[in-house]
């Protein structure tokens, strides 16, 4: 199996016989550095080569999503004053987002429990997303209280906080939506990072394709309550569905302590209607047997992408994810040759993730690939194709992609070491999600 990293020699192959392997079982071939483990574009690759693979070949295979995921939140509790300083918070904010005290009242404490949401806005180009990963870059944060007609103000940072969680409310959708504009007026949308122009102007496009945790394992047969993944980058656990999950489109909830999550993993993202919050999950999918497999073999031009009107979000087309994915370039490039230099620049305003410098070009850690700058560069110099939708005898051109594909090729890498090296062991779920 040149090409896939193992932990050694795997096991015999035993082709024709039905296999049925445990977690168990997979845990103690890491242990033993005899674990086949691969990334679900590793294994797709091979597949797509003619190549004939069982669940006697492979244990483990990574998924990951990366993008904007609105249900994203914090649970902080954040040392403020000494005690008896104040009674107890009444309103409260970090950086100028606004947090929710509470539920704690910490009456007396000088500390405050508080919930961040990642859509949250101190302004209209920072909020709750932006918040976290100041955080957890280590950045000192401006905490001020507000409690019985006087103001508290303390800086901390997140080695200073005690106790401090990311939890999603819904999160690695099985796909998502295409967006587009089918009227003539522009809209303001949490869709686009510019006003949506029409009609058919441009379509907005969100999720992974074939390397989506859930796209994967479509039945949830594998993954469930109690799963161990990873959240921006950090180890987490999946706590339940998440909201508007259905059988058809279901949906995560997941929690992880900050303190062990990845900058580059996470952020905020400025859309035409205000910051968002962007968040990624890695999830390993143990191949127990080929009925899994089977599940693992879905590709980008078998997965539906509904495309729908920006007004009503309902679908009202089809294209796939091979419009999104297949022949286009997964990163944006940058040419310093190519640029004119723009005073002010308009990639740099119109980037929703704050990632272009004039002259300077794209800060790859903080880019997300969307490619607005290929939309609004004036000298072409940043350039990546996006791909366009193909729907109802319409080509319709793809003008922001809010989910990193990069990154979360990236994220499948990253946990497909982490579990070859034994920081990261699979466990059961402890219920089914649906």
């Amino acid at each position: 199996m040149s090409g896939w990293r193992t932990s050694g020699s795997s096991d015999p192959v035993f082709r024709g016989a039905v296999m049925k392997k445990t977690i168990e079982e997979i845990n103690r071939k890491i242990a033993q550095k005899t674990a086949v483990v691969c990334t679900a574009a590793e294994l797709k690759q091979r597949i797509a080569r003619g190549e004939t693979i069982t669940a006697a070949d492979v244990d483990v295979v990574t998924t990951g999503t990366f993008g904007v995921m609105s249900g994203t939140l914090a649970v902080l509790h954040i040392p403020v004053a000494p005690p008896g300083t104040f009674r107890k918070a009444e309103k409260v904010w970090l950086n100028g987002v606004p947090a929710i005290p509470g539920p704690c009242p910490n009456e007396g404490l000088g500390s405050v429990d508080v919930i961040v949401y990642g859509t949250a806005h101190a302004s209209p180009t920072y909020g709750g997303g932006h918040l976290f990963r100041d955080l957890v870059e280590g950045n000192a944060v401006q905490v001020e209280v507000e409690s019985d007609g006087k103001r508290f103000c303390h800086s901390v940072t997140l080695a200073e906080i005690p106790h401090a969680r990311i939890i999603t409310t819904r999160s690695a959708f099985k796909n998502y939506l295409a967006v587009v504009n089918t009227g003539s007026d522009p809209v303001k949308t949490i869709f686009a990072a510019e006003d949506l122009s029409g009609p058919y102007t441009g379509a907005t496009v969100s999720g992974c394709g074939d390397i989506n945790p859930v796209q994967n394992d479509p039945d949830l047969n594998v993954i469930g309550v109690g799963t161990r993944v990873l959240l921006n980058g950090g180890t987490g656990y999946i706590t339940g569905t998440g909201t508007r999950a259905t059988k058809e489109k279901p949906n995560i909830a997941a929690v992880a302590d900050m303190k062990r999550m990845v900058p580059a993993m996470m952020g905020g993202f400025v859309t035409s209607a205000g910051p968002e919050c962007t968040t990624s999950v890695a999830i390993p999918i143990p191949v127990l047997d080929d009925a899994i497999l089977r599940n693992l073999r879905v590709t980008n031009n078998q997965i539906p992408l509904p495309v729908a009107d920006v007004r009503d979000r309902v679908p009202f087309a089809s294209a796939t994810y091979a419009d999104v994915w297949d022949g286009t370039d997964p990163v944006i490039s940058f040419s310093r040759e190519s640029c004119l230099q723009c005073d002010p620049c308009a990639a740099q305003a119109a980037c929703p993730a704050g990632a272009i410098e004039p002259v300077q070009g794209i800060n790859p850690a903080r880019c997300v690939n969307c490619g607005t700058c290929v939309q609004t560069c004036a000298g072409n110099a940043c350039t990546g194709t996006t791909g366009a939708l193909m729907f109802d005898g319409r080509r319709v051109p793809i003008i922001l992609r809010q989910s990193d594909r990069a990154r979360a090729l990236q994220l499948c890498e990253d946990l497909k070491n982490q579990i070859l090296d034994g920081r990261f062991v699979l466990i059961e779920k402890t219920e089914d999600l649906l």
